[in-house]
């Protein structure tokens, strides 16, 4: 193994890599370690990992290959140069080599030839006859030696022995080869010397030389006195290839000035002549012309020599020699060659993402005809996102612009060859260029936002819409799935309303909607697809909830008791006087929440009632005769499609006539009931006051009073049926606790009927003389249930007093507000 010349080529993606090995090497030799020498002439190699070149070209796979771990050079059998290249000056195997990166590395090994051949003859014997009459210095061509080796290691010389009557000179061909011609060197005399005996030895350039021997008869005839003689002893003429048979070449003339047939001539070639130079060319014996006979290709041989001989007919003739180098003119008969250098030499896959600079495959172009008709220009047809780089044995297709393979798939490339031959020849080579897939896409829904319109009380389960994304990815990269995104409803996760089918993106409804509750929802849906890793993008969904008729009006005031409403008027009121206003709620909305009015039976000739805000009035006024209670039953209905409604029995109560002030037209209840409050509120602060201080009073030696103990002990005193004043000393704080709730309080009559809260009462026989329709006692626990009991009646809780506030005892009975 000889050293090697490394040099950077100037492109970072590749490197020429120079290596020598003699022949004769066994297999498994190690000629080099190219992973090493290419990262050190510029090669990224990731050291982690083996190299992993890959062979794209090797004009010897039989002889030498790398090793893709290792990166190694080494022969795969014995290399013999002259087998090889025979006697070629230069024996060079190219290969052409790829890394995992793409990168590309030339690798020239040149096979050193050694001198492991001697010369040999054709013949073990050569017989020449030469005529007695033979001059000195006449030249006779002898027959050359063959030596595989080449260059210096070659036949470089040969000679005679014994050296006495003739010498040998050595010349040299065009091709390289040499032979010897005998050189008669004294006169000859046939009578004195009939034959004579030489051993020729033919010597290569080694050292020591290795050599040929063959053994020379000369026999001495007798001769005429003139020989044929040429008039040059060489010519050299041209013949472009491809001539057809028949073509003259070179017409030669050895003049005799005998006569007779000792001055005719016959031309012939010299029996050194080469069976393939006489396949193409063949001479005339009488006339000497030399023409083409067979099929001349400059790519198989640049030049021949013929050695041609003149005799004449004579006895004893000596005939004359000369020697014809036909040297072949190339024409451009052979195109370029294309040979794309990749795994599908019709398909070349390349990744969308490829970026630019990126190889996807090698051109290697090639042209046998020589000079201009060989020089060969390539370059990529189309207007396609690819380029054609060009080195100095091959040419590499680069990426040259965006792929997308959404928008284009494939590519047909053609690359065209044309030498600059006249006329030029061209060559083009096809492939197709597949783009493969990369998840360079996100799932894209056909709008941003999407709206539907459901109503209110819809079934569980029921579709509400669908939503649609589309990937141009393929395969799992364009496959896309969705899903809602998290996100609260009323502080409840949007999962427990709607859910979505992963696949198709229908949407559908997990609960039944309320419009009261909620009159629309917003959510979004996540679309993602299945590349690694995966793309997503989302859209926007409203659900807007329609309001469908579903809630009966209810009727608030006035407040209602298993739907009956008492009202007092006075007996002296005059028409339009107004007995109360009749309101109802209905939680519906626009029509379906619009409530009317109307009095459908009972005593309405007395009474009418407005539509719009349920005002009744009187329409006739009271006599002194007239009865004391009137019913009506009012109907509170909205105006849905299917009208719903509600109904409550009013007993209006006719009063004694009350002061001028309260029976001019209609009266302010709410006024009048605010008054009131604040009249018992009043009252009830100063009586509190003044049973404190009666009570630190007459406890003046106890801290603490217990206003229980003593109401208690008053409880049990025996009571006296006669009525009497009450004075202060009378009256007992006691303090409420919670959990009494059989205790009765104490409430205005006249707040029940103007009131929104309602309760449920007993009217009693009222101490210190309450009229019925001024005081009403309340029971807190009884009216507790009969609410919780009711469906149809809205509820209100009773405000008026804390629960700590304490009662007025006033001898054992409370005392009314």
């Amino acid at each position: 193994l000889l050293g090697a010349a490394l040099l950077w080529a100037g492109a970072g993606a590749l490197v020429n890599l120079k290596y020598s090995v003699e022949e004769e090497q066994r297999a498994g030799t190690v000629i080099a370690n190219v992973a090493k020498d290419a990262r050190d002439a510029g090669f990224v190699l990731d050291p982690r990992q083996p190299a992993a070149f890959r062979v794209v070209s090797n004009s010897a796979p039989h002889l030498v290959d790398i090793s893709p771990g290792s990166g190694l050079l080494v022969t795969k059998q014995k290399i013999d140069r002259d087998l090889l290249c025979r006697q070629s000056p230069k024996c060079v195997i190219s290969l052409e080599v790829m890394s995992s990166s793409m990168e590309i590395c030339v690798i020239k090994l040149e096979i050193k030839d050694l001198n492991d051949n001697a010369p040999s003859f054709p013949t073990d014997q050569i017989e020449l006859e030469i005529s007695e009459t033979a001059s000195p210095g006449t030249r006779v061509p002898l027959e050359s030696a063959y030596d595989p080796d080449s260059g210096s290691f070659g036949v470089q010389s040969y000679e005679i022995t014994p050296n006495d009557l003739f010498g040998l000179e050595t010349k040299t061909r065009g091709d390289g080869s040499r032979f010897a011609e005998l050189v008669v060197e004294k006169s000859l005399d046939r009578e004195t010397q009939s034959h004579y005996s030489y051993v020729i030895t033919a010597l290569d350039g080694g050292d020591p030389p290795n050599f040929g021997t063959v053994e020379l008869s000369i026999r001495v005839i007798d001769s005429n006195d003139n020989n044929p003689l040429f008039e040059e002893p060489a010519y050299t003429v041209s013949v472009p290839e491809n001539a057809p048979p028949g073509t003259p070449v070179i017409r030669l003339n050895a003049s005799d000035p005998d006569e007779g047939t000792n001055g005719q001539v016959l031309y012939s070639f010299h029996s050194y002549v080469s069976e393939r130079a006489r396949e193409l060319f063949q001479i005339d014996p009488q006339s000497g012309l030399i023409t083409v006979s067979g099929a001349i290709d400059y790519e198989e041989g640049h030049v021949y020599e013929l050695d041609v001989q003149a005799k004449d007919l004579g006895p004893n003739s000596i005939p004359a020699h000369c020697k014809v180098t036909i040297s072949v003119q190339d024409a451009n008969d052979n195109p370029p060659l294309i040979n794309l250098l990749s795994v599908n030499s019709e398909l070349v896959e390349v990744s969308e993402n490829a970026p630019l600079g990126y190889v996807i495959a090698l051109v290697r172009v090639s042209d046998r005809d020589s000079g201009a008709n060989g020089r060969v220009q390539c370059k990529l047809l189309g207007n396609v996102p690819f380029r054609l780089q060009e080195y100095e044995s091959f040419s590499t297709i680069l990426v040259d612009g965006r792929l997308d393979r959404e928008q284009r798939d494939q590519y047909n490339l053609t690359i065209q060859a044309r030498d600059n031959g006249i006329p030029s020849l061209q060559a083009t080579k096809s492939f197709t260029v597949k783009i493969t897939d990369e998840n360079d896409n996100h799932p894209h829904f056909s709008k941003p936002y999407y709206q539907v319109i459901v109503q209110e009380n819809n079934t569980p389960g029921a579709y509400l819409l669908s939503v649609s994304a589309r990937d141009p990815d393929l395969g799992l990269n364009g496959s896309v799935s969705y899903q809602i995104v998290p996100s609260q409803v009323r502080d409840m996760p949007v999962f427990t309303y709607v859910s979505i089918n992963p696949n198709s993106g229908d949407i559908y409804a997990l609960r039944s909607f309320n419009h009261e509750q909620t009159k629309a929802f917003e959510f979004k849906v996540l679309a993602k697809d299945g590349g690694n890793p995966s793309l997503q993008s989302n859209a926007t969904v409203r659900v807007i909830v329609l309001d469908v008729n579903d809630n009966t009006p209810v009727i608030t005031a006035p407040p209602l008791v298993n739907g009956t409403a008492e009202v007092y008027i006075p007996r002296n009121a005059g028409v339009g006087y107004l007995v109360t206003v009749v309101k109802a709620d209905d939680y519906d909305e626009g029509e379906n929440g619009r409530l009317s009015y109307e009095m459908v039976e009972g005593d309405r000739g007395f009474f009418e009632i407005d539509q719009v805000n349920g005002e009744i009035r009187t329409t006739r006024a009271f006599g002194e005769n007239a009865k004391t209670a009137y019913e009506l039953i009012v109907v509170a209905h909205d105006h849905g499609k299917t009208s719903l409604s509600a109904s409550a029995l009013i007993l209006i109560y006719l009063s004694p006539a009350l002061d001028a002030q309260e029976s001019i037209g209609s009266v302010n209840l709410s006024l009048i009931f605010i008054i009131a409050l604040g009249s018992i509120a009043a009252i009830l602060f100063v009586t509190m006051i003044f049973v404190a201080v009666k009570c630190k009073r007459d406890n003046k030696e106890i801290r603490t009073y217990n206003c229980r103990i003593a109401e208690y002990s008053y409880g049990h005193q025996k009571k006296s049926s006669k009525k009497k004043k009450i004075s202060k000393n009378d009256i007992r704080l006691v303090p409420r606790d919670v959990e009494e709730t059989d205790k009765m309080n104490v409430v205005s009559c006249s707040s029940l009927t103007s009131s929104l809260n309602y309760f449920d009462y007993h009217q009693q026989t009222l101490p210190l003389g309450c009229r019925r329709s001024e005081s009403t006692f309340l029971n807190v626990e009884s009216q507790n249930n009969r609410n919780a009991g009711s469906n149809h009646i809205y509820h209100h809780t009773f405000t008026g007093q804390s629960p700590q506030q304490p009662d007025l005892i006033i001898n054992g009975m409370p005392l009314p507000e």
